[in-house]
């Protein structure tokens, strides 16, 4: 928890105290970026002056509703997306924390990166952004080296967190992953799995 809430100081700091979304994106598969994200989330939820979202957006390996325990009964973002979902409100789920709402991913989908870049996942998130004053929004994103859909992400959040697992990637593939984000908003890495 220590960690979490020292990770989030740091993101505060860089933020300059507004509100803003942080995408956290894994080098590859299997390097704990959900479990980053999520918890990332619940320390800003832990602070009693702050909201938190977490948006589940990785529709080929979706994890958080699970993680989380939350039934998903109306939906998720790529069904709010598609369409098929209207009321942006239905998508967003108590998660059991105090202060910290989910988005789920939703119906799977094979192909994702037409639905990040449309105009209609921008009004999302500048909707779910302005619906609260200090409410921070969490991206958990897909690996950053296997499609370019982290990198589409990246354009719609203000900060980026690589995660990558401690003894799980070279520094070759930390370099890669990082190049493909806007410098400016590179926060860092975080290395999961360090016991």
């Amino acid at each position: 928890a220590d960690a979490f809430r020292g990770l989030r100081t740091k993101l505060l700091a860089l933020g300059q105290d507004r509100d803003f979304i942080t995408l956290v994106a894994p080098v590859q598969p299997g390097c704990g970026g959900s479990f980053v994200a999520r918890n990332l989330a619940a320390a800003f939820a832990f602070d009693d002056s702050k909201t938190a979202l977490l948006v589940d957006c990785d529709p080929l390996h979706p994890t958080q509703h699970a993680a989380l325990g939350v039934n998903v009964d109306s939906g998720g973002m790529m069904d709010y997306l598609d369409g098929s979902v209207a009321d942006l409100a239905a998508i967003q789920y108590l998660t059991g924390l105090p202060r910290l709402r989910l988005v789920p991913s939703g119906t799977p989908r094979e192909t994702t990166g037409e639905y990040f870049s449309s105009s209609r996942m921008r009004m999302m998130i500048d909707s779910l952004r302005g619906t609260q004053s200090n409410r921070y929004l969490i991206l958990d994103g897909p690996p950053a080296l296997d499609s370019p859909d982290a990198r589409i992400l990246s354009d719609l959040a203000d900060l980026v967190v690589v995660v990558a697992g401690h003894g799980q990637v070279t520094i070759d593939r930390i370099d890669n992953a990082a190049a493909n984000f806007d410098p400016d908003k590179l926060a860092g890495v975080v290395f999961n799995n360090i016991y």
